[in-house]
């Protein structure tokens, strides 16, 4: 098994915790990360654009002019795409821009997120991070003692105070272990679990 180094928030050494293969080593396959990727990415989508059909646009339904001995153009009316203010031909409307992958495909992204992170020594177990109280000053300085200016922060359970204490620092994500995705992990440089948070994990992915 892995073994992974326990710190504290001073970044002192207190421990040593074992990490399971099955999700902390497997092998990684870019092209499963892209499409885990690729599909959070497209369900992120909100598919508002909307254009109006000459259907829903404001204007009379009446005939401009009578057909013949005008001179003019024959036009039936004053809603058509080809006149200013008229409707909008094959313009977009709003859709859904979300698809699923099956969850085996989703888990094994997830394990092969987590596998990458350690084997690039970017994963960093904390055995706790409470704050007493909401100040982002406190934040900053252990992230300066842990050396990481760019990291996702992964919780075992609500920590209110963390949440609101890094909302505001540019670099930093704190996130539960149900809400842990592959798209955060891979766009934050360090990973740091807390750890009661790795055995939820290993428990979710192995389940």
């Amino acid at each position: 098994m892995a073994v992974a180094t326990v710190y504290n928030i001073k970044k002192e050494k207190i421990g040593e915790l074992e990490l399971n293969d099955a999700v902390f080593g497997v092998e990684v396959n870019q092209h499963i990360l892209h499409d885990v990727v690729r599909m959070q990415l497209a369900n992120r989508r909100s598919g508002n654009a909307c254009t109006k059909t000459r259907t829903e646009v404001s204007g009379s339904g009446t005939k401009p002019w009578k057909q013949k001995g005008t001179g003019r153009a024959r036009s039936g009316s004053k809603r058509s795409p080809l006149w200013r203010g008229g409707g909008v031909v094959f313009g977009p409307k709003p859709r859904d821009y979300s698809y699923k992958l099956p969850k085996k495909v989703r888990r094994l992204g997830l394990k092969m997120a987590l596998t990458a992170r350690f084997n690039e020594e970017n994963l960093i177990v904390l055995d706790d991070f409470r704050m007493d109280e909401i100040k982002t000053k406190n934040f900053v300085n252990v992230m300066d003692t842990l050396n990481l200016d760019n990291a996702l922060i992964v919780t075992a359970g609500d920590n209110e105070n963390l949440v609101r204490s890094a909302r505001n620092v540019v670099g930093y994500k704190v996130l539960p272990t149900s809400g842990l995705n592959v798209y955060d992990i891979l766009n934050f440089k360090h990973l740091v679990l807390l750890q009661p948070s790795v055995v939820e994990l290993e428990k979710r992915l192995l389940s």
